[in-house]
């Protein structure tokens, strides 16, 4: 499941990319909205997210986009944003939206629990999986609760911190992953700290159902000539996908 920013560099360019996500084997795509605090992301994510903003993203650019793609992008697009812009434009409406635009599903990394329990139905209604997350950090009755009422899959944190590349994986995701498997029918996908094919390997060994990968794919993109960026993110996809087999 790679992750990119929408908007970054532009709109055209994250469409593109989309389309070669899909082509190349991803199974999901996570697209972030672009926010001006985006408290759980890395230095990498965090200045993608600036970028995108300077280049004028915003929320509704975002799904105009996801829109133009309607039969051609088939594969789930779960829309990663904060809380702030989701209360900002009404949460019924900024469900609405997202449906509207072809939306698969929701991650708002920073909203709690018991607000996650108000929105799922609203997100429900309108065909729209919310994927909540759990972390090293989160107690065990707790994270029973999030995986039972998680949407689609829980998305795993593997690290305690934010967003961005590292060599290893905690060992405790390993048993995270065993745990959360047993208390609920509900996928697990690990995120966070997955930089390559050997960490997708590792995480699949683990009985993990998904690995999310955002920084990697990112620091592709910023990387790149602007002509070069939408083959550099197809041939890394076309790795990992392998590697997942």
């Amino acid at each position: 499941m790679p992750f990119i920013m929408a908007g970054d560099p532009d709109l055209t360019t994250s469409a593109s990319i989309l389309l070669r996500l899909q082509e190349e084997g991803a199974d999901i795509i996570e697209l972030g909205i672009p926010y001006s605090d985006p408290l759980a992301d890395g230095p990498v994510i965090q200045a993608a997210a600036s970028r995108a903003l300077h280049s004028g993203t915003t929320p509704s650019k975002v799904l105009e986009m996801l829109s133009s793609l309607r039969g051609d992008l088939s594969i789930p697009v779960i829309l990663f944003t904060y809380s702030n812009p989701l209360l900002s434009r009404g949460m019924e409406r900024f469900c609405d939206d997202a449906s509207q635009a072809g939306a698969a599903g929701l991650v708002v990394p920073d909203l709690p629990l018991e607000e996650a329990e108000l929105l799922s139905p609203l997100a429900q209604a309108r065909g729209l999986d919310l994927v909540l997350l759990a972390a090293p950090t989160t107690p065990k009755e707790r994270m029973k609760r999030i995986s039972n009422r998680s949407k689609g899959f829980t998305y795993l944190v593997s690290v305690t911190g934010v967003t961005g590349e590292r060599t290893n994986l905690e060992g405790r995701v390993k048993t995270l992953v065993k745990e959360l498997k047993e208390s609920s029918s509900t996928p697990v996908a690990v995120g966070f700290g997955i930089s390559g094919s050997d960490q997708v390997i590792q995480v699949r060994s683990w009985g993990a159902d998904g690995a999310i990968v955002g920084s990697a794919f990112v620091k592709r993109i910023c990387n790149a000539k602007p002509e070069f960026a939408v083959d550099e993110v197809g041939k890394f996809c076309r790795e990992l996908r392998q590697a997942a087999g």
